[in-house]
């Protein structure tokens, strides 16, 4: 019963990858990707039909390694090794791979030249042999992990199946031979079933096999490191079977005396590299080195230094310490220091952050030589390296920098790297020396260099956006300042006209009670104007309410009516919602205005009209007017102004007003014809007056 499980299921096996093998000869052979899984389709299908015939014999065996080693030739050539150096790193895993299936072979046909016939020598010889292949379908796992993990989002949909497949031949070969090794009587079952995984896993080739002309992946860095690690692993493993299995029958117990030499090895490199911060960090130089092409994950390390830099959280540090936390992580160094130059180039601390040298080493240096070093630095923009230096085996240009003598003889600086912006150097971070100071190279000057530029363009733009605050602080002062000058401007020239009517009405009681109220006016109005000017203080905000039209603008107009016609025309007999003082302040702006555009015996017009549930007041006049150019890009912008030795603050400062208040202001314009502003405001519902009360 067992031997026709064998045989079906293994010829079931056999036919399916027959017919894959026709599948891909009708598709074609152009890329040498279909050739190869042309020859892994044929050589399963082989191995499937002798293993039904023949399972236990010598060519069963060679035609289970030549599988094998086919198939780790077809994830060889899809992950393009051999046309990406950058994957260099990959390359000794399949070599490892390959060379025990190679050393399978060589096994498989030691029977043909030694004798197997003592039982001793036959049962190390099939040990040996069930060990390797463990070791094979292990590798084999691995490296369908690391290309399938490190394929590309888009590409792995196309190679799914494929790599389950795989997987599922190579998991059970595994767990077969695992048991074999332990308990050979208990993995004869598992032999006589071996062909039905194997038919599954054509079911799956047939199934994804439609889609092979899209595996293309790339191997990544951390995907390399994570298979040499599995591997050493697993050959680990191997190498103490062997040797465990070949030495068992000497009659030395060389298993236990292996056990303590490596016990005390890995004792020994326990205690070096875990409290040693040297000892670990030329491990780190000697495997970059050895195993990588490159130094540098530049995509892993660009990607920590942006967000180290650009880092927005609560409790993130100031944007100096981000900054040289950003090259530190680069190096693997402890802390560092940022230097900049102030006004006169002298040298100054700007930021540090697990600096323990000389926190100030720029207050030795003259401003001269600060700024002779400034300069050259700038001028070359050449990584600092103080252990070149000091060896005297720097780049002759690197010799030719203006170094202060204090910045070479501190201790802790092993790096300077400058930060340039714009061709001008805006800073220099000084790194510390870790515990293995290892020389740098061409990939740690490129990547700080290039680092170095991004740095400096954030510190550029948080000193540019520093330098805007305080411009921002400085004009909010000038415009309040500028806006209150303006009203004094207008205070002035009421108060100009009641002195000069007071010459000739002063006589005049009525004239008299005007005088005081109007003084009583002013006076009110300067120290609000006043109080405007104080550090703290801004335009008061808005409180509208309820207030009668007419008199607000009777108020408005009254001191400009002494010289010049203002007529105040429409209903008035109306309320508004509004802030009675704001109100008054931004009509009396645009009355201003039109007087100052108009001829003296030309009038200035203030009419009031009820719209539904909005109040218009429109102020009009038939002076100098503007172009359309000037009203659609300067009007109400500050301090732009067509009259000569005027402030150009009056309009924007109406337009505010009336919006603060929910408004709206706008304004119709012809040069030559006169101008129109019409504020538009919410109507209100009369506030219901006081009851007197009766005596």
């Amino acid at each position: 019963m067992q031997a026709l499980i064998a045989f079906w299921t293994h010829a079931l096996a056999a036919a399916l990858f027959a017919s894959l093998t026709l599948w891909e000869l009708r598709r074609g052979l152009s890329e040498s990707e279909q050739r190869m899984l042309l020859a892994a389709f044929a050589l399963t299908g082989c191995w499937a039909w002798i293993t039904a015939l023949a399972p236990t014999t010598m060519l069963a065996a060679y035609a289970e390694t030549a599988r094998n080693l086919v198939w780790v030739g077809v994830l060889y050539r899809l992950a393009g090794i051999d046309s990406s150096e950058e994957q260099r790193g990959v390359r000794p895993v399949y070599a490892a791979v390959a060379g025990v299936l190679g050393l399978q072979l060589i096994v498989d046909a030691l029977p043909l030249v030694i004798d197997t016939d003592g039982i001793s020598s036959g049962h190390a010889l099939v040990v040996t042999a069930i060990i390797l292949r463990l070791t094979a379908a292990a590798g084999s796992l691995v490296l369908v992990h690391n290309l399938y993990g490190q394929a590309a989002p888009s590409s792995r949909s196309g190679i799914r199946l494929a790599m389950l497949a795989l997987a599922l031949t190579w998991a059970y070969d595994l767990n077969l031979y695992t048991i074999a090794y332990f308990d050979p009587s208990s993995a004869r079952g598992l032999f006589d079933w071996r062909g039905l995984p194997l038919a599954v896993a054509a079911a799956l080739f047939a199934v994804g096999s439609t889609r092979g002309e899209g595996w293309r992946i790339r191997l990544s860095r951390a995907a390399t490191f994570q298979s040499l690690s599995v591997l050493a692993i697993c050959a680990y493993f191997a190498v103490m079977a062997v040797l465990v299995t070949a030495l068992r029958g000497s009659g030395f117990d060389w298993t236990r005396a292996l056990l303590i030499a490596l016990l005390a090895a890995m004792t020994v490199g326990a205690m070096v590299l875990v409290p040693s911060s040297r000892a670990r960090g030329w491990a780190k130089v000697k495997i970059a080195k050895h195993l990588f092409e490159h130094r540098y994950d530049y995509r892993t390390e660009w990607l920590r230094f942006t967000q180290t830099i650009g880092a927005t959280s609560a409790d993130a540090p100031p944007l100096g310490q981000r900054v040289i936390k950003a090259f530190a992580d680069i190096l693997d160094a402890p802390g560092g220091l940022l230097l900049i130059a102030d006004e006169n180039g002298a040298i100054e601390p700007a930021a540090s952050w697990n600096w323990s040298g000389n926190s100030n080493p720029g207050a030795a240096i003259p401003d001269t030589e600060a700024l002779a070093f400034w300069l050259s630095v700038g001028a070359e923009g050449r990584i600092i390296d103080f252990d070149a230096h000091a060896g005297g085996w720097a780049d002759a240009r690197d010799l030719e920098l203006d170094i202060p003598q204090p910045l070479l003889g501190e201790e802790q600086a092993w790096t300077g790297v400058p930060l340039i912006h714009d061709d001008r150097l805006v800073g220099l971070v000084l790194l510390a020396a870790p515990d293995y100071r290892r020389p740098l190279d061409w990939e740690d000057f490129d990547l700080l260099r290039t680092a170095g530029r991004q740095a400096a363009s954030s510190l550029a733009e948080a000193h540019g956006q520093q330098a805007l605050m305080n411009a921002q602080r400085f004009e909010d002062f000038n415009r309040r300042f500028a806006f209150i000058l303006h009203d004094v401007k207008n205070l002035v020239s009421q108060l100009s006209l009641l002195a000069r009517n007071a010459e000739r009405h002063a006589d005049n009681a009525d004239f008299r009670s005007d005088m005081v109220a109007t003084l009583k006016g002013s006076v009110g109005k300067m120290n609000d104007l006043l109080a405007r000017l104080a550090p703290t203080a801004d335009q008061r905000p808005a409180k509208p309410e309820a207030a009668p039209l007419r008199p607000l603008v009777a108020s408005a107009i009254a001191a400009k009516r002494g010289d010049h016609e203002v007529k105040m025309l429409g209903d008035g007999n109306m309320w508004v919602l509004a802030d009675p003082l704001l109100l008054e302040q931004a009509i009396g702006h645009l009355v201003q205005n039109a007087v100052d555009a108009s001829k003296p015996g030309d009038p200035v017009t203030v009419r009031m009209n009820a719209d539904n549930d909005r109040a218009i007041i429109i102020i009009s006049d038939v002076g100098t007017g503007m172009d359309a150019e000037f009203v659609r890009t300067r009007l109400f912008q500050p301090f732009a102004s067509t009259k000569k030795g005027g402030f150009g603050v009056g309009a924007f400062e109406a337009k505010s007003l009336v919006a603060s208040m929910g408004g709206r202001l706008t304004v119709e314009s012809r040069a030559g014809e006169g101008t129109s502003f019409t504020i538009t405001l919410p109507a209100a519902t009369p506030a219901a007056e006081p009851h007197r009360k009766i005596a």
